[in-house]
């Protein structure tokens, strides 16, 4: 790469985008015009986490990308003039993949093998920089959209109640969820992307994927939450057609901006993190589940409850407490399986115990 400093000039971008009130997840977008997110035009493969970011901030409609080499086999040519966005890309040793997924070097090892991946970075271009480029079609969601969302909030197992006049959060200390009544929205679509916000608040707990949710009202790790729920809210509405639009968090502006310049590999954690609260929930829903086929899962809901049962026959433990041990206890292994981790589930089982009978 040229001399710049790629993560800082993202960070920097971000920042001033953030002061202007133009960064990618402070403005709405309807769901009308299908996906937003960017592309690689020739594989179809969509960028991630701070990749995604800084290819949405270039400022572009078109969300196709790709480079000079790939262009030229297409037989696409780039305007004389036009310049090119760098992105970054990482490959392990011994392999020959190369993933455009945005991780922090020295939290990327292999535990396997102790390997770390060697960053990359490569010049793409945007098709509405080239002539000859086919005509953008946009696809919206084949699927029913509400249903779907409906699905996800159901599958979750999540305590969700609809008790709050005008708030909506989820409480990391009794694990749940509060909304206004589903009548308090505007409309359905709004209602969903409130609930599916907090739903991304609610995978942070220990037993998922295991965030700091530890921070107070105005702290910044409590700011920082926020941002990874805001990202995640931006690509699950990219993900599902529901139409986005920033939660009311311009208190939380002032305290991302510090975040980012304080770190310049804050903006690529938090992208991270959002993609794997994206994954998470999405794979609550049983029309997309993610990497876990049928008979897999239905063995492992028998695994889990033959291990609880016995469990609460040891220890005398109540209905409602084995429940609730099962519950929590199938989800951590669940989504463990998603980042292809494969666990035996008597591992998990004491801590979700110990953590049961001490409520």
């Amino acid at each position: 790469m040229a001399n710049n400093d790629y993560r800082q000039d993202l960070t920097d971008k971000i920042i001033k985008a953030l002061e202007e009130g133009t960064a990618p997840w402070q403005k709405p977008w309807d769901g009308s015009r299908g996906s937003f997110f960017p592309i690689n035009a020739t594989t179809e493969k969509p960028y991630r986490g701070g990749n995604a970011l800084w290819l949405m901030s270039q400022g572009y409609d078109d969300p196709r990308w790709c480079t000079f080499n790939q262009a030229s086999q297409h037989n696409w040519k780039i305007r004389k003039g036009e310049k090119a966005t760098w992105v970054e890309y990482w490959k392990w040793p011994n392999k020959t993949e190369k993933t455009d997924e945005d991780y922090l070097p020295g939290e990327t090892e292999d535990i396997k093998t102790n390997q770390r991946p060697s960053v990359f970075y490569a010049k793409v271009f945007n098709l509405s920089q080239m002539e000859n480029a086919p005509e953008l079609q946009r696809n919206k969601p084949t699927w029913n959209i509400l249903e779907y969302a409906e699905n996800i909030l159901n599958n979750s197992g999540a305590a969700i109640y609809h008790d709050q006049s005008n708030r909506a959060y989820y409480s990391p200390y009794s694990d749940d969820i509060h909304l206004p009544h589903r009548e308090a929205f505007a409309d359905a679509a709004k209602y969903y992307s409130t609930a599916l916000h907090e739903l991304g608040h609610w995978t942070g707990h220990e037993s998922r994927l295991n965030r700091d949710l530890s921070g107070k009202f105005g702290s910044e790790s409590y700011a920082k939450e926020e941002l990874r729920a805001e990202l995640a809210s931006l690509f699950l509405s990219d993900r599902l057609g529901i139409p986005y639009e920033l939660g009311q968090h311009a208190a939380y502006v002032g305290s991302w901006i510090k975040a980012l310049k304080d770190d310049k590999h804050e903006i690529f954690k938090a992208a991270r993190d959002a993609e794997l609260i994206t994954k998470h929930v999405l794979s609550l829903s049983p029309e997309k589940r993610l990497n876990i086929d049928d008979n897999a899962e239905k063995l492992l809901n028998k695994n889990v409850a033959n291990i609880i049962a016995n469990r609460a026959l040891q220890d005398n433990l109540p209905e409602q407490q084995a429940a609730k041990i099962y519950q929590k206890t199938l989800s951590a292994v669940k989504q463990l399986q998603i980042q292809g981790i494969e666990i035996d589930p008597n591992n998990l089982l004491e801590t979700q115990v110990k953590k049961v009978k001490s409520r």
